[in-house]
């Protein structure tokens, strides 16, 4: 099991607070060309792009974990997934501890979040809904 979900306030915080963390934005090159992606130019931290799936199968890349090693050899090291919503980096968190990182945290509700009752996102809750940081591609 991975360390668990943290807000992303809180996880904006871990990233201020400890230049070890890293946030591993899972998400595809689409997502942070056209959506956007976390501003850390304030944090004691960086942000990592490193896709879970390959688009356009959406197959989980079979070299992420390899790819991840390489970016953060420190298996001690708080590591942050963030995807769209919080289900591609919950299972990349999973997966990051299942190969010895101890503190692979989820970045609860992702960038965007939950849909409204309208079917839009980034409305309710997530990174650019709670007004975050954050770049356009």
């Amino acid at each position: 099991m991975y360390a668990g979900d943290l807000s992303p306030n809180d996880a904006l915080k871990l990233l201020h607070d400890d230049t070890s963390a890293r946030l591993v934005d899972v998400r595809t090159d689409a997502e942070w060309s056209y959506v956007g992606v976390p501003d850390l130019s304030t944090a004691a931290s960086d942000l990592v792009l490193l896709s879970w799936q390959r688009f356009p199968s959406m197959q989980v890349d079979p070299d992420f974990l390899s790819q991840l090693s390489k970016i953060a050899p420190n298996l001690s090291a708080p590591l942050l997934f963030l995807c769209r919503s919080g289900v591609r980096s919950q299972s990349a968190a999973v997966a990051a501890t299942s190969a010895g990182y101890t503190s692979a945290f989820n970045v609860a509700g992702g960038f965007e979040g939950d849909k409204n009752s309208d079917g839009h996102r980034g409305k309710i809750n997530g990174w650019k809904a709670l007004g975050l940081p954050w770049v356009q591609g």
